[in-house]
């Protein structure tokens, strides 16, 4: 296996390790935009379905879903583009690439991804287009994008980082082979040539598993699929000083020689680690290669991870999934008593109905406000009846109540922080006090957040 191919299996290895936390991650994405009755159940015929499926089954309507989840990630959204999203302090040269990709937004986005997945990604890297130069911030997809197993919450141990990409063979050629006409063309006839066949070959020459592994080799769309993988490799250098100009620089070894022939210069030998960029077909073909040209040396990419206790990925969503599913479950019990209870029904003795009365205009007087309804009054028979039954006080109203409740607890979103339960003899620094002690419980994700953010910072400004 050549080394190029041991590195994109090494890359396809750390995208399916974090197939468990993409799993996790669309289940909180669903709760948070409200489809909250999708995970799997058994019926009682032992047939594995759905929590929704069971329900509709069983009373043949839809189960209703109450969406709290959602209001609770667009508050802390709200709170963040309040109070933290202030550039102020920021120097100059931060203010105008924060103007030119909209940070303000890219941020909100980010933390809203950060509080369902725990995982908040972005790529900061200098594009040129006709000779202008500019600094390009995004969001990374966490669906497209693999890292190995990190357990340092700065990610100072990632070894081999990288991004899934689906582009068009215009972007795919300005990213590997721009200002190359013969590379170009070359690039053209590698996605022209059956792609998906080719990549099966591959995939069985270095033991990768294309089946589970859909996703990482092939495309959903008509777009071109690349895979830019950077590793952190070392290599031999001289670590030089020149007397004349009192500089320090580092060259390749390959370079003694030279070095060595000029007498001001002196050097001693030592081992630099560096970020180096492979782009690859998933057919195993190497599009492009180049060390990092950052003035940081690093990879173009900042993540953050939360809260990453023995390298663990968990979002803030998760902690209030099972008290959102729960409050679903008592609002539709609640549904399903209402309407199977007796709600204004009339019992009418047929023997009381005058000869003159039909039932439908027994009914239409019945309904009417003022409406004089006669009836045969026999000795000893029942008399017309409006039967209704209140068959709700049965405690769920304050179990729904405690759920909340203990929702606000586990979350720290309190109705202070929505704006809600204000106190109007209170003073207004009252009330801000008691704004901020709700968010102590928000202060971890936000200080976390607010740290992805500086180390974005810092990167910017190193390009």
């Amino acid at each position: 296996m050549t080394n190029n191919s041991a590195i994109l299996k090494a890359a396809f290895t750390a995208w399916s390790a974090a197939s468990a936390l993409r799993k996790r991650r669309l289940r909180n994405k669903r709760f948070t935009y409200g489809d909250q009755w999708s995970d799997p159940a058994v019926d009682a015929d032992g047939t594995a379905t759905t929590e929704e499926a069971i329900i509709y089954k069983k009373y043949g309507t839809a189960p209703i879903t109450n969406n709290m989840l959602r209001q609770m990630v667009k508050t802390i959204v709200g709170r963040f583009r309040a109070e933290h999203l202030n550039r102020t302090r920021e120097p100059s040269a931060m203010k105008n690439i924060a103007e030119s990709n909209a940070l303000d937004e890219l941020d909100s986005r980010a933390l809203e991804e950060f509080l369902i997945s725990g995982c908040c990604i972005q790529r900061v890297e200098e594009t040129e287009n006709l000779g202008k130069k500019e600094t390009v911030v995004s969001n990374v997809n966490l669906s497209h994008f693999f890292i190995n197993h990190t357990i340092d919450p700065l990610s100072r141990d990632c070894e081999i980082v990288g991004q899934i990409h689906d582009l068009s063979v215009a972007e795919l050629i300005k990213r590997v082979a721009a200002g190359n006409k013969k590379k170009a063309a070359w690039v053209r006839r590698l996605y022209s040539d059956s792609p998906d066949d080719r990549t099966l070959q591959f995939c069985t020459a270095i033991g990768a598993d294309s089946q589970s592994g859909t996703d990482f080799w092939f495309t959903h769309t008509n777009k071109c699929r690349a895979i830019e993988v950077w590793t952190l490799e070392s290599q031999e250098v001289l670590l030089c000083h020149d007397q004349a100009t009192a500089k320090v620089f580092v060259v390749p070894v390959s370079q003694e020689k030279k070095i060595k022939a000029d007498p001001l210069i002196s050097y001693r030998w030592d081992i630099a680690t560096m970020w180096r960029c492979r782009w690859f077909t998933p057919m195993g073909d190497l599009l492009a290669t180049f060390d990092s040209p950052a003035k940081h040396r690093q990879h173009p990419f900042v993540v953050k991870f939360y809260p990453l206790t023995d390298g663990e990925v968990h979002g803030f969503i998760e902690d209030v999934i099972d008290q959102q599913k729960y409050i679903n479950r008592l609002t539709t019990i609640v549904d399903r008593i209402l309407s199977n209870s007796a709600k204004g029904v009339l019992l009418y003795p047929e023997s009381a109905k005058p000869n003159s009365l039909n039932w439908n205009t027994i009914l239409r007087i019945w309904n009417e406000t003022g409406g004089v309804l006669p009836y045969n009054p026999d000795e000893g028979m029942a008399k017309p009846e409006q039967v209704s039954h209140d068959n709700t006080n049965i405690g769920i109203f304050e179990m729904i109540n405690l759920q909340m409740k203990m929702m606000e607890n586990v979350s720290g979103i309190t109705g202070t922080l929505q704006g809600q339960n204000v106190n109007t003899s209170g003073s207004a620094s009252l009330y801000q006090t008691q704004a901020v002690n709700s968010c102590i419980a928000l202060y971890d994700i936000f200080d976390t957040f607010n740290n992805f953010r500086h180390l974005r910072t810092q990167k910017a400004l190193a390009i």
